[in-house]
C-alpha cells in the first residue's frame, strides 16, 4: 500500500469547500435540515471514547450532528478487536443508515460489512477509499457505499517539528523524539512531517522514533519517552492518544518539553510546547449531516488539511519566541501554496 494515498486530493474538490465552511461545529454551509428519522452510528477503535482526543472528538462530532438534525446517534465502544464485528452488527440492527468507523484499525471489518450491506452507508476516519481493502491494488475503488475521512496530519506535524527543533537547539541539543502508538500510517504521517520540517528548520536535528504498541496504557508511553530522553531528546512529540499522556508526563519529569496530538493538550501536562491538532469531530459531523441530507459521497474521500483548517497547531507556550512562530507560519504559507511538499510516510 502506497502511503501517498493517505491524502488523496483529486476526488474531493466539492467536499473541501464544505469542510472549509464548517471548521467549527454547527457552522458553515453543511446541510442542517431536520432529519429525525436518520440514525448514525460510530464504532470506536480499541482506545475507546476516553482517549483524550481521537475517538473522543469523533463522538463529540456525532453528538453535535445528532443535535443539529434531530436524529438518533449510536455509539459503540470497542475494548478489543474482537468487539469490532459485534459493534457493527449492533449498529446495523439498531437501524443505522450510516456507520462511521473511528480509525485505521477497523478497515477490514468495515469492508466486510460494506460488502454485506450495500444499502447502508459507511465512513472511516484516517483511511482513504483508494487503498485496500476498499480498492484493488491499482487503486480502483471497490465500494460506492464507503467514504474516507482523511487528514493531512503530515502538515500539522511539520509545524510542530519546526518549534521542536528550535527548542532543542535553544536547550543546547540537536535531538528530539517522537513516541508513536502502533506503527500504522495514521501515526507515521504525523512523525514524517515532524522529522522532515525539524531537519529543515535546524539542519542536523536528530529525530528518535519509537513505538509503545499501545494507544491506552500511559505507563508504556512514559517508558518509551524516558528511553528517548535518556538518548538526549529535548522535546517529545506524543502520537499515541491516551497512552501518549505518559510521554508528556515523562517530559515534565525530565524538565524538557512535550508536544500533544489530535486535541489541544496544553493543559494536560505542565511543559507542553504546543499540540499538533486535527478536527476529527468536524469530519464526523460533516459526514453525518451530508448523509442525512442525501449528499453522501461514497467512493470518495473527505480531506482535511492546513488550507481548510482541518489540521493545525494548538495553544503555544509563552516561552516560544515570536520569531519561531513567524518561522513556523512561513512553513504553513508554503504548504498551503503548494511550494513545500511534506512527506506522508517514514
Amino acid at each position: 500500500m502506497k502511503v501517498s494515498r493517505w491524502i488523496a486530493l483529486a476526488v474531493v474538490a466539492a467536499l473541501v469547500a464544505t469542510v472549509a465552511a464548517s471548521a467549527a461545529l454547527g457552522g458553515g454551509k453543511s446541510p442542517a435540515a431536520k432529519h429525525a428519522s436518520f440514525t448514525a452510528a460510530l464504532v470506536s477503535d480499541i482506545a475507546g471514547f476516553n482517549d483524550n482526543g481521537f475517538n473522543k472528538n469523533q463522538l463529540k462530532g456525532l453528538t453535535a450532528a445528532e443535535k443539529k438534525i434531530g436524529g438518533t446517534a449510536i455509539s459503540e465502544v470497542s475494548h478489543s478487536t474482537s468487539d469490532y464485528a459485534p459493534n457493527f452488527n449492533t449498529a446495523i440492527r439498531k437501524g443505522a443508515k450510516l456507520v462511521v468507523a473511528a480509525g485505521f484499525l477497523l478497515a477490514n471489518t468495515e469492508a466486510t460489512y460494506a460488502k454485506k450491506f450495500p444499502n447502508v452507508d459507511f465512513a472511516i476516519t484516517d483511511y482513504p477509499v483508494e487503498a485496500p481493502p476498499f480498492a484493488d491494488k491499482k487503486g480502483k475503488v471497490l465500494f460506492k457505499n464507503v467514504e474516507g475521512i482523511t487528514y493531512a496530519a503530515n502538515e500539522s506535524g511539520c509545524l510542530v517539528g519546526v518549534l521542536a527543533a528550535k527548542m532543542a537547539k535553544k536547550m543546547g541539543g540537536n535531538t528530539i523524539g517522537a513516541v508513536g502508538g502502533i506503527k500504522i500510517p495514521p501515526v507515521d504521517i504525523w512523525i514524517a512531517g515532524y522529522r522532515f520540517c525539524a531537519a529543515k528548520a535546524v539542519p542536523g536535528t536528530k529525530v528518535l522514533i519509537q513505538y509503545s504498541n499501545d494507544f491506552s496504557a500511559a505507563d508504556k508511553c512514559q517508558t518509551v519517552a524516558q528511553n528517548e530522553i535518556g538518548q538526549g531528546a529535548k522535546v517529545i512529540f506524543q502520537v499515541a492518544g491516551g497512552c501518549g499522556l505518559g510521554a508528556l508526563k515523562a517530559a515534565d519529569d525530565a524538565k524538557i518539553w512535550g508536544i500533544g496530538v489530535d486535541s489541544d493538550e496544553y493543559n494536560d501536562a505542565k511543559r507542553v510546547l504546543t499540540s499538533a491538532t486535527k478536527k476529527t469531530d468536524v469530519g464526523v459531523y460533516n459526514t453525518v449531516l451530508s448523509a442525512a441530507a442525501g449528499q453522501f459521497k461514497g467512493g470518495t474521500d473527505l480531506v482535511f488539511n492546513l488550507k481548510n483548517h482541518g489540521v493545525g497547531v494548538g495553544r503555544i507556550s509563552p516561552v516560544v519566541p515570536a520569531s519561531w512562530i513567524k518561522l513556523m507560519n512561513s512553513y504553513r504559507t508554503k504548504i498551503v501554496a503548494g511550494t513545500l511538499k511534506v512527506p506522508t510516510g517514514l
